[in-house]
């Protein structure tokens, strides 16, 4: 790598598309630079921060012609918190650009014949769509670039926002954040200042002292509101009287809830999380069917949007009385109990053993008799002998994580030959990887990208596979 004396200064760069993770991309010659919120049509001053042999990576230092696409940003914390990195492009185009990038992946990566994706479902919401965030207590906040500009009393040095990018240890004072409904941030808010005038120390991941660690605010289509609030020490005095006093402030919290966490990490998942006021869990409503969502349970975080992928889901499944439809990656059963009435039977399997009790649970509370859950790493307990118990799929619904589908499950799966296949992916890249080994077997008929994350490069993409 060049060192950054030799790095150059590139004057009237032209930004011509987007890129991955967010980026946009132009040319210097015969090399791509990368560059961070850049829009295609601008033309600016770039410094290049980094040159490899193929490419080289950039930041805009002046802009010398906007981009006619271009627009501003409503957060004050754009470019800096590291989220919501296309704010600065129409919504219109972001759906323009994430169908030309599931196309993109689908046929560049994976060699597939695809029909034209059709154009990307977007969100109703732009903002304040997301029903989960995690919030983190700093006593060693990042200073911005102006704070530090404007003159040298930086004040107070406590936080309570989100991570910078890349830093473990440092995290951004959040003011308003545009992602979640009220009231997420109000209830931020309250806390930064009650905790400060009560003398609660704010912790620091460095040294791990301080006693303030994380709140995790969830809210529901209900109109529910859970809060959970994450302390280093288990030390009643402190707690119980800051937990009551954000219960009389936030009336509308409905489920209170706290975790004591003397980790060296902020994982609250193989920690017990105490019920404070209110219930232990909320409430999801999708067309007829609630689902319960405890503290650590999985559900899709644009609660709206995810009825829009579930829908694609039961349209590219079609589920006739007779099927027998495999819910394979099932979370908490969401899909499963979904499509549960327009069929035979539902078999779901799950890796994590609380959310397939979750699925139990959902599918009991909808009086939904069909559905049959199981626990297990998904190629140890999807084998043949596991379809011979069951039955043979008719349609197998996929939705791995974001490293997709293990090569054993894949065959597996070819050798159940079900009539369809639904692929649900939050990466498209790695399921265009998983559809290579497919389609020798089967036909991709529908491609289907699903926005469940405005202003990010995210997007969620539906394939319906028909045996040949």
């Amino acid at each position: 790598m060049a060192r950054k004396k030799d790095l150059p200064v590139l004057e009237d760069f032209e930004i011509t598309a987007v890129a991955a993770e967010g980026k946009a991309l132009g040319r210097y010659g015969d090399m791509v630079v990368f560059v961070p919120y850049g829009v295609p049509g601008d033309v600016a001053q770039v410094r290049v921060t980094k040159k490899r042999k193929r490419y080289m990576e950039g930041k805009i230092t002046a802009l010398r012609r906007p981009s006619p696409l271009r627009v501003d940003p409503p957060c004050e914390h754009f470019g800096t918190c590291g989220g919501c990195k296309w704010q600065n492009i129409p919504y219109r185009e972001q759906l323009r650009f994430k169908t030309a990038q599931v196309a993109d992946q689908l046929r560049r990566i994976g060699g597939l014949d695809i029909p034209e994706p059709l154009p990307a479902i977007g969100s109703r919401q732009e903002y304040f769509y997301r029903n989960k965030l995690e919030y983190t207590f700093s006593s060693k906040r990042w200073f911005t670039t102006d704070e530090i500009r404007t003159d040298g009393q930086l004040g107070d040095a406590r936080g309570l926002g989100f991570h910078i990018p890349g830093m473990f240890d440092k995290v951004l004072d959040i003011r308003k954040c545009w992602l979640q409904p009220d009231p997420s941030n109000d209830i931020r808010l309250w806390l930064k200042q009650e905790c400060s005038d009560r003398g609660l120390e704010f912790y620091d991941p460095r040294s791990h002292l301080g006693f303030m660690r994380n709140v995790i605010i969830r809210t529901s289509s209900t109109g529910e509101v859970m809060v959970i609030l994450v302390f280093a020490a288990d030390t009643p005095g402190d707690y119980e009287p800051l937990l009551e006093a954000l219960a009389a402030a936030f009336p509308a919290v409905t489920s209170l809830m706290y975790v004591i966490n003397g980790k060296l990490n902020d994982s609250i998942a193989d920690l017990q999380v105490h019920l404070f006021r209110g219930r232990d869990h909320i409430f999801e409503q999708m067309e007829d069917l609630r689902f319960k969502i405890g503290p650590k349970s999985f559900y899709q975080t644009n609660s709206e949007q995810a009825y829009q992928l579930y829908r694609v889901t039961r349209q590219f499944a079609d589920p006739s009385p007779d099927d027998v439809v495999y819910d394979l990656y099932t979370g908490t059963g969401t899909i499963a109990n979904f499509l549960a009435r327009g069929c035979a039977r539902v078999v779901g399997v799950e890796y994590v053993p609380e959310a397939i009790e979750d699925a139990r649970v959902n599918s009991e509370i909808n009086g939904i008799i069909n559905t049959a859950f199981f626990a297990g790493d998904m190629k140890d307990v999807l084998d043949d002998a596991f379809i011979e118990r069951h039955g043979r799929p008719d349609v197998v619904i996929l939705d791995p994580p974001r490293a997709g589908i293990h090569e054993d499950v894949v065959r597996t799966i070819l050798r159940a030959s079900p009539g369809r296949i639904v692929y649900v992916s939050c990466n498209p890249a790695t399921q265009a990887r998983d559809l290579t080994l497919l389609a020798p077997q089967y036909d991709i008929t529908a491609v289907q990208p699903v926005d469940m994350f405005p202003h990010t490069h995210h997007v969620e993409n539906v394939v319906k596979l028909v045996r040949k």
